[in-house]
């Protein structure tokens, strides 16, 4: 297990008054978590191509910081949002008219984007399971990839004005989520799956805040950590079990070795596809929801593509419970007479986050 003692600090930061700060941190926090084990040469590959991808963020985030400190003399989010209604019908020339906060409002999306893993800056994200399993549940359950949503949901004020930054969230998070879905169906890595169907999730979350429901896209944060890190861990405790094989191809017929872990990542899959009951379900449905009772286009859009990526994380949840846990087994005989289930230590945590899928 990883333990970063820095972490408590930089998430209190983000949840006062300036959570791009916070960002960066945790951002550069998880870099070095992805190259932990120094000495294996996709987990050097996987480190250096997360650092620059992650910095494509900030070319949009640090000119939207200093767009929107140059348009209200402040950083404040109070202030900003009180002052949000007064310089809307400011222009900005660039040999086009943009308003002031459309720009700004795209910019910080730009910023968020490359955090949340979105389409054009997602390529880290399956390259980031190099790393512990632990380091995974953290990056992309609760953390790291999670900051751009958190972001959006909190400067949702000011995104509010300009309907054009509001179609571009929109468009963004539903192409993310069904392109990402479609990704998912054709991997054979249980970690690399789920990393495709956190990108996913993602798109759902931001094309919630796109169509202005902004605490719906946090509860989905919210219960997506916990079933997100059930599954990550329930993974890890089948590849800590097999040897450090990944391939779920090698695997199979280990439902009757690991009955508790299959029972985990079956609750997990469960609440990842919005079958009812789990808590995956109650945010999951109600975007999709919302985003048909919106009557635009954008939610329209957000809709169809959100329903057929519904299918597709349905196909590859169960294709790597199948081909993982009762499907006849591909390894040898012996190696799956050696395997045994999750010891208590790594029980635990599977108990307490399955809590959260289940209440």
């Amino acid at each position: 297990m990883v333990i970063d003692p820095m972490f408590p600090h930089w998430k209190a930061l983000n949840s006062s008054s300036q959570p791009a700060i916070d960002d960066r941190m945790t951002a550069q926090e998880h870099l070095y978590l992805i190259h932990f084990w120094f000495t294996r040469l996709q987990a050097d590959k996987a480190a250096t191509k997360a650092m620059p991808v992650n910095r494509v963020g900030d070319f949009g985030l640090a000119p939207g910081i200093s767009g929107r400190f140059t348009l209200f003399q402040t950083v404040d989010f109070s202030t900003i949002f009180a002052r949000a209604s007064a310089p809307r019908n400011s222009w900005i020339s660039c040999n086009m008219r943009l308003n002031a906060i459309t720009l700004i409002c795209i910019l910080l999306f730009i910023g968020a984007a490359g955090k949340s893993a979105q389409i054009g800056s997602h390529t880290w994200s399956p390259d980031a399971m190099e790393g512990p399993t632990p380091v995974s549940a953290s990056i992309h359950a609760a953390t790291m990839v999670t900051a751009g949503v958190f972001m959006i949901a909190r400067c949702s004020p000011l995104f509010e004005y300009p309907p054009t930054a509001l179609i571009v969230i929109t468009s963004a998070g539903a192409t993310t989520s069904f392109l990402a879905a479609t990704t998912g169906i054709l991997q054979n890595y249980p970690k690399r799956v789920i990393a495709y169907s956190t990108c996913s999730q993602l798109g759902y979350m931001i094309f919630a805040c796109g169509i202005s429901n902004y605490s719906v896209s946090v509860f989905h944060l919210m219960n997506h950590a916990f079933f997100k890190a059930l599954l990550f861990l329930s993974a890890g405790s089948v590849i800590h079990a097999m040897s450090d094989e990944q391939d779920m191809r090698k695997m199979g017929g280990l439902a009757s070795s690991f009955p508790f872990t299959y029972a985990m990542m079956l609750m997990g899959s469960l609440s990842l596809i919005g079958f009812p009951f789990p808590t995956g379900f109650y945010s999951k449905d109600v975007i999709l929801e919302l985003a048909y009772t919106k009557y635009t286009i954008s939610g329209n859009f957000a809709f169809w593509l959100g329903s057929v990526s519904v299918l597709f994380t349905s196909y590859y949840s169960f294709r790597s419970l199948f081909l993982t846990f009762l499907v006849p087994t591909n390894s040898f005989g012996r190696d799956i007479l050696r395997c045994h289930d999750a010891p208590i230590p790594m029980a635990i945590p599977l108990i307490l986050r399955l809590s959260g899928v289940s209440l």
